[in-house]
């Protein structure tokens, strides 16, 4: 780093102020001495719910019991013996038919809608997508499904005070293609609760760190093989952004586990300032990134192909784990890979527990793109809302710093490890090799 023209990107003040810029996005966060820095684990980061526990499970739109409250799945994933089966295109009788772990399907409420992609680009999905449409809408039961879905969305946008015409059947149908074409999808998780849970407060709710590190390795690759699906099915899509809203206060609508992704005709700010920086320096991500982590003590946790930090510069305090690869896509990773990264996601999400409320965002070289970025997903924690003063200075006032989130999750990384509940192939903080410019995404 020497010679370069960056500023470091973290200074801390005599006062103690600390003053962070994050080198990707530009952002400035500040950490005020006296004004926050309370650990998490005697935070109380989100209001508890009480509710009688019972199976089968049917507090949301996503539990087991209301699997046609949602859109036709488009496959599923279904634990067998030591692996994991696919099942594709499910009708409404077949849908309780196995034990899924994951489904997909769209979002009955898109971002990004298909008739934003039909008139903008006159798309009309592969054929696969549309045979598989004209049979579930001949099907009496997928029929009925379809015109009920499309009643209960019409609806609701309705009573959100929305203009809705009042449309016929075949109209209804005819609305229900994005069902078949959509390109928001959901990866949705089988429960609601952690099975066997005795009390519904939030620290039972089953998040990503409830799971296994075999079970968190399928969401995760299923969520990169959708990835890759929805590239081959729209030509149009350049990138498709991923992202994890966990409780309420970072978007969820329903406080059960599952994952977006939406398909972009753009590349959207977020990226389009990281091809800028990759391309204004080569090494950037190694010297400005997980190098300058490095130098500060902020590794929390490595493995062969992977790397956990505490972040820096962000509005709120942020995990970041990089993917060593030269790979630059998630769906293009080895199998090997795509594990080391899932391991330390699921480790920094069983070690902050379920009740912390984040977004877990995720970036890789969009499939247009010639500059290297190297895959990686950044967990956000929301604990705080800006207010007038971020508003109009766009300096973010953050609770606890970067070295406060390392502490605080360090010690429990080391018990996860030695309870079997993470996997166990990670260095944890001073076992870490933390070897210079271990990044590969430029070679």
């Amino acid at each position: 780093m020497n010679g370069s023209s960056h500023q470091s990107p973290i200074h801390e003040m005599p006062d103690g102020t600390m003053k962070m810029t994050n080198p990707l996005s530009g952002r400035t966060a500040w950490w005020v001495p006296g004004r926050s820095g309370r650990p998490i684990r005697e935070a109380q980061l989100v209001n508890t719910t009480h509710e009688e526990l019972h199976e089968p499970e049917d507090y949301c739109a996503f539990c087991p019991s209301q699997l046609l409250l949602t859109p036709p799945e488009i496959e599923r994933r279904v634990k067998e013996g030591d692996g994991f089966r696919t099942i594709c295109h499910l009708y409404p009788d077949k849908v309780r038919d196995s034990n899924y772990s994951f489904r997909r399907m769209t979002n009955l409420f898109e971002i990004v809608t298909l008739d934003y992609w039909r008139r903008n680009y006159d798309y009309r999905g592969l054929a696969r997508q549309r045979d598989w449409a004209a049979a579930y809408k001949r099907d009496p039961a997928g029929r009925e499904h379809l015109l009920e879905l499309m009643r209960r969305k019409f609806e609701s946008l309705k009573r959100a005070g929305h203009d809705t015409p009042e449309l016929t059947d075949e109209e209804l149908l005819r609305e229900a293609d994005s069902f078949f074409l959509g390109c928001h999808q959901l990866i949705v998780g089988s429960r609601h609760y952690l099975e066997g849970s005795e009390e519904g407060d939030v620290h039972h709710l089953y998040s990503s760190g409830m799971m296994s590190p075999d079970e968190h390795n399928e969401y995760f690759r299923f969520t990169a093989d959708a990835i890759r699906d929805i590239h081959e099915c729209n030509r149009y899509v350049r990138y498709v952004v991923t992202f994890q809203n966990w409780l309420r206060p970072a978007g969820a609508s329903f406080d059960h586990l599952h994952k977006q992704l939406v398909g972009l005709d753009d590349w959207g700010t977020s990226i389009s300032r990281e091809v800028h920086a990759s391309r204004s320096d080569p090494n950037f991500y190694n010297a400005w990134v997980v190098n300058y982590a490095s130098y500060n003590n902020l590794i929390i946790a490595e493995n062969d192909h992977a790397v956990l930090f505490s972040d820096f510069g962000h509005r709120n305090p942020t995990l970041a784990i990089y993917s060593k690869s030269e790979h630059l896509r998630p769906y293009e990773h080895t199998w090997e890979e795509l594990r080391a990264v899932s391991d330390l996601v699921h480790a920094a999400h069983a070690a902050m527990g379920p009740a912390i409320s984040c977004n877990e965002e995720w970036y890789y070289q969009p499939r247009d793109c010639l500059d290297r970025i190297p895959f990686h997903v950044l967990i956000k924690w929301r604990l705080s809302n800006p207010a007038g003063f971020e508003g109009g200075t766009r300096i973010f006032v953050i609770p606890l710093r970067p070295n406060d989130v390392r502490d605080e999750l360090v010690p429990k990384l080391f018990e996860l490890r030695a309870k079997g509940r993470i996997a166990s192939n990670m260095h944890i903080a001073e076992e870490c090799p933390v070897e210079p410019n271990s990044l590969r995404y430029n070679r």
